[in-house]
């Protein structure tokens, strides 16, 4: 289909096409499905994925970036979905396009990431997007072990704390570069993350800056970094570092508004 098109994978795009229909059995089964139920695909590629999608009769709302792919799926699957073109993020939020598109009823990401965008489409949706229920995606392996990242492990960070915040975060399937065309130079996995709480976005907001700022200092002692005389939250030492906190003592710092 691309030969014929004269289009080639475009490695700035991460375009690594996912062919493994065992794999992509596992991701569509991992985000338990119904017909009539609203996804988001981001990156559709040559839509073997979307196909997959409608056959469990989804309403597929498709953003792709690269224009010839585009035309490629508009082709393929015409009205059957509603594609959108353009970049999925703007300034590392949901465009307000696709946002629009997704409305106000419930609805799952269900994509084969590409690599750049997979950590901060991530935590937006999950914490400024209440309506998305659940992300079931195809990432790095190594950005699936940071979401799935225990507390003082050399994973556990940011990104860790943002999402498992707000959801539960499991491996569905490692993922070898044999499954991609072209292949990746990398394994990948694909990763289930299922909400389970909703926070407003200007509280997610705060609590993630707060994070962000501590974690810049991981390896410092809490009262090296906040102030020797600062009365930490009960069960919190001086001595301890960020890496060491539980998200529990990470929101019992931010709620105290102590801030580096």
């Amino acid at each position: 289909m691309l030969s014929e098109r004269g289009l080639s994978p475009r490695h700035r795009f991460g375009q690594n096409f996912l062919h493994d229909h065992n794999v992509l059995t596992k991701l569509i089964d991992a985000a338990q499905l119904s017909e009539g139920d609203l996804v988001l695909e981001v990156g559709p590629g040559t839509g073997t994925l979307t196909e997959a999608l409608l056959e469990k009769g989804c309403r597929v709302v498709a953003c792709e970036l690269d224009r010839g792919l585009g035309d490629l799926v508009e082709e393929r699957l015409g009205d059957s979905i509603q594609l959108i073109r353009g970049d999925c993020l703007t300034k590392r939020h949901l465009n307000e396009e696709v946002a629009r598109a997704m409305g106000d009823a419930p609805w799952k990401l269900v994509s084969n990431l590409p690599y750049q965008i997979a950590s901060p489409l991530i935590v937006d949706l999950m914490a400024n997007h209440p309506h998305c229920e659940g992300e079931f995606v195809t990432i790095q392996f190594e950005v699936a072990q940071r979401l799935m990242a225990e507390v003082d492990s050399s994973d556990w960070g940011v990104l860790s704390i943002l999402t498992q915040r707000l959801a539960d975060v499991s491996l569905i399937a490692k993922v070898p570069p044999t499954c991609f065309w072209p292949p990746p130079k990398i394994t990948s996995a694909c990763v289930s993350i299922v909400r389970r709480e909703t926070l407003p976005p200007e509280e997610s907001e705060s609590f993630a800056k707060f994070v962000t700022q501590l974690f810049t200092k991981r390896r410092k002692q809490l009262g090296a970094i906040l102030g020797r005389d600062q009365v930490l939250p009960e069960g919190i030492d001086p001595s301890a570092r960020p890496s060491t906190l539980t998200i529990a003592q990470l929101e019992s710092l931010w709620v105290t508004g102590l801030h580096s």
